[in-house]
């Protein structure tokens, strides 16, 4: 079966205390959580504002925090990729 998606893309961003918001082009409103990507968790408010919105919609880009962030991947989940992903620890059982 083959699916046909629309290209993803980003007009315009806002933040409240815990979320990024990305309006989408087509008119969906994406909200992610702020801790999914720490760079702008511990930024400023003034350097979440100063975004730039690359690739005609497709990525987003902070210059001063070095965040770029791909609209398309998260819409499919995808979080922040810059630190190694935990590996799940086991306890040996007796």
């Amino acid at each position: 079966m083959n699916f046909f998606l629309n290209k993803a893309l980003a007009r315009r961003i806002t933040f409240d205390s815990d979320a990024m918001w990305i309006e989408l082009a087509d008119g969906r409103k994406l909200g992610v959580p702020l801790a999914y990507f720490p760079r702008l968790l511990d930024a400023t408010p003034e350097q979440r504002e100063a975004y730039e919105i690359s690739g005609g919609g497709t990525g987003l880009h902070w210059d001063e925090i070095d965040e770029d962030i791909n609209v398309e991947y998260l819409l499919m989940g995808v979080t922040d990729r810059t630190r190694p992903q935990r590996k799940p620890q086991f306890s040996e059982s007796a």
